[in-house]
């Protein structure tokens, strides 16, 4: 249909068309009050999260460290009111000053080995992702607690969060405890950021080249050539397994492809692997790392190297129970060369991983 202009039809196009006006005046905006606190926002964080140390190398702090993570009910699954008298009434009296000092032995001027390696490995990974990502970190059992380093990722103005467990494998007792943390944090707080967790990496290819990496580098610069690389892996009770943690698979699934990465380049040398760290009369999984190093030296095994893949970092269990316990417990037994070799650290073949591995899960957000 043709238009049909207003001065057509005898009205005035001044009738027709409105008169222009001007933009409305916007109310302006409130200022803040002098007395308003600063609340910062729009930073994304990163919380990586280990298990857990005392403050101290001596039996109060161990004893109070002990209480809270033998007190967790994903740790030790026997009913509350049987495990508690048994925890307070004995395990508290006795085991704290045998742990306190192998904890003396690996101390270090910077803290408990644990504390100092996550914290160096967060130092690294902040480095790495630059200042529009704060990153920090926390232990699930002790100091700094999880909920104490979420609290200061917010006030830093963090609205999205990524808590890394720093556990490849996933376990109740470990990686669910921490979530476990996380929730108990967001059902006492108000104010909530957006949050990401970390997912197991045992069999992310990212995880196996590094270790491949790492060890392949301390092998061959040992002064010996290992018959024997045995993979020692943190113990679980065994009816974990059967109630249908994952971790045995997981654990198993690590060893086994981290062995064929291994074996183009040292094909003499077997792999074994086993579980360390027994505690209490359950059944935990089997072969038990003290008892792989007893037999294998009492069947002719002379040269042992000893890694433990499922540790991000060395602690007490790695330092002290496989790097002193284990290596006065095989050459008394008859083997003459042994090394423990340490965990990925903050090297720089684990930080390429864990830059790797947050760079993924922060994917949109940065």
């Amino acid at each position: 249909m043709p238009t049909v202009m207003p001065s057509k039809i005898g009205i005035p196009a001044e009738i027709v068309t409105p008169p222009k006006t001007p933009a409305p005046i916007l109310a302006p905006i409130m200022a803040k009050p002098a007395d308003h606190p600063v609340v910062l926002t729009g930073k994304i964080g990163v919380l990586l999260v280990n298990l857990g140390t005392p403050d101290a190398p001596d039996t109060r702090s161990v004893k109070r460290y002990l209480g809270e993570f033998l007190s967790d009910r994903r740790v030790v699954e026997i009913p509350w009111l049987i495990w508690q008298p048994i925890l307070r009434g004995f395990v508290l009296r006795t085991r704290p000053a045998k742990s306190a000092h192998a904890y003396a032995q690996v101390w270090t001027k910077d803290g408990s080995p644990l504390a100092a390696n996550t914290a160096a490995q967060a130092d690294a990974l902040k480095a790495r992702l630059g200042g529009g990502v704060v990153v920090d970190w926390a232990m699930r059992y002790g100091n700094p607690a999880v909920s104490r380093q979420l609290d200061a990722l917010l006030a830093a103005g963090c609205e999205r969060i990524l808590v890394a467990p720093m556990y490849p494998q996933y376990a109740g007792a470990t990686t669910a405890s921490v979530l476990d943390a996380m929730a108990d944090w967001i059902k006492a707080s108000r104010r909530l950021p957006a949050l990401r967790t970390l997912p197991p990496y045992h069999d992310d290819p990212l995880a196996i080249a590094a270790l491949q990496r790492d060890i392949a580098r301390q092998l061959v610069a040992l002064d010996f050539d290992p018959e024997l690389l045995l993979l020692s892996f943190h113990g679980m009770p065994e009816r974990t397994l059967h109630l249908g943690d994952p971790y045995h698979c997981h654990c198993h699934k690590t060893a086994r492809l981290l062995g064929q990465a291994l074996s183009a380049a040292f094909p003499a040398m077997r792999i074994v692997t086993s579980f360390q760290s027994r505690f209490g009369r359950a059944k935990w999984l089997e072969p038990a790392t003290d008892t792989v190093l007893l037999e294998e030296a009492r069947k002719g095994t002379r040269r042992v190297a000893v890694a433990a893949p499922g540790f991000s970092a060395d602690c007490l269990e790695t330092i002290e129970e496989l790097g002193i316990r284990g290596r006065e417990d095989f050459i008394a037994a008859g083997g003459t060369d042994f090394a423990a070799l340490t965990c990925l650290n903050a090297g720089e073949a684990g930080m390429d991983m864990l830059e790797a591995l947050v760079r993924r899960e922060l994917a949109g957000w940065i």
